[in-house]
């Protein structure tokens, strides 16, 4: 069926259920994914990019990319799937979208491939990838499931001060489903509480880093979030051994009492009366004058209520975060009002939980407020 999301019209199946034995589809749950991955990349200061699509799935964000990032931004255009009939159909999806001109294509190199070979393997005629400086200034891995296959070949191929947007679909091993999962895949412990997303984001993000750090690849994010059934990160790459090193620094754990609620990080996972969470990474999850600009910059109306809640939480973005109904229920009381506790605690909301709040007061300030 032919469908229209934004600039973008393809012809792919709409399935019912996704799954990964599929062939070429089109997921409109993901077109917010799509919306800010464009909106990024037109509100950073690169240009002249050679990006990469090395799981490009229906091709609708390589063709959103030809006709919605800013003149000058493209250099060239990797598009990649491994599905047997991608080359026909995103041939075919081009020619359905008439502001892809002729000159346009030119600037689009296709693929049939697995994604990692993809990656490792492209030449251009005035440029050789090599193992030191990379190649691709921006390249997005969206795979069904875990991203860590394709992790090593992305890593590799980033040039310095390049951009790697990750998206991971295996919530459930993120968030304590299945613990031997997140500890097999991700190196980390975790169970399901009320925190158990922003413990799966920061867990993930380590996860991604430990890859980087062995080349001196300091991945340093600059936007990430928990959205429906996904996580996704951007990363901004840094070619530096120091960098790498306060990277490392970063990477700790969570405590979290249950009898109290009171939780903070620590360089060590036992204090007595606590359960802990990680390792993972306690950095910022926001570079706040880049989630500034998007929310002024937004040419979608459906995200910009989504983008105001990210660049509140970007003031406050330190690890942890208060439930207000878990708190309530805890003290026996009636939840507050979110407008009084945010004034009172100078809090932000966080989009990880509607009846989240993050502040830099401990519990006691906090049940304070509560019970006033």
């Amino acid at each position: 069926m032919i469908t229209t999301e934004h600039s973008g019209t393809i012809t792919a199946e709409m399935p019912i259920a996704v799954h990964k034995k599929m062939d070429v589809f089109y997921n409109p749950i993901m077109a917010s994914n799509r919306n800010l991955s464009i909106l990024l990349l037109n509100s950073v200061s690169n240009t002249k990019m050679n990006i990469a699509l090395p799981l490009a799935g229906s091709g609708i964000r390589a063709i959103r990319f030809l006709q919605e990032l800013q003149q000058g931004k493209i250099n060239h255009l990797f598009v990649n799937d491994i599905k047997d009939n991608f080359l026909t159909t995103f041939a075919e999806n081009m020619d359905l979208n008439p502001k892809i001109t002729p000159a346009m294509k030119k600037k689009v190199t296709l693929g049939n491939e697995d994604a990692s070979l993809f990656l490792v393997n492209q030449v251009t005629n005035n440029h050789k990838p090599d193992r030191f400086c990379g190649f691709f200034d921006y390249i997005d891995l969206d795979p069904f499931g875990s991203p860590n296959p394709f992790l090593s070949a992305a890593i590799a191929r980033i040039s310095r001060n390049g951009i790697i947007a990750v998206t991971a679909t295996d919530t459930a091993a993120l968030t304590g489903t299945y613990p031997a999962v997140t500890k097999r895949k991700y190196w980390a412990r975790t169970v399901r509480n009320y925190m158990m997303h922003e413990i799966g984001l920061r867990i993930l993000i380590r996860k991604i880093q430990l890859q980087g750090v062995q080349f001196d690849r300091a991945l340093i994010p600059i936007l990430s979030y928990h959205k429906d059934h996904y996580f996704r990160i951007y990363f901004r790459c840094i070619k530096s051994k120091e960098k790498s090193d306060q990277v490392l620094k970063q990477h700790q754990y969570l405590l979290c009492n249950p009898k109290t609620l009171e939780f903070e990080i620590s360089d060590f996972n036992f204090k007595k009366g606590c359960d802990y969470f990680g390792p993972l990474w306690t950095g910022r999850l926001f570079d706040h004058t880049l989630i500034t600009t998007m929310a002024r910059e937004n040419p979608f109306p459906e995200e910009q209520k989504w983008l105001d809640l990210l660049k509140e939480e970007a003031k406050v973005d330190l690890p942890g975060f208060y439930d207000l109904h878990v708190l309530a229920k805890k003290y026996k009381t009636e939840p507050p009002r979110m407008e009084k506790i945010l004034s009172t605690l100078n809090a932000v909301r966080t989009h990880f939980s509607l009846y989240g709040i993050k502040t830099e007061k401990n519990i006691k300030d906090v049940s304070t407020v509560l019970l006033s």
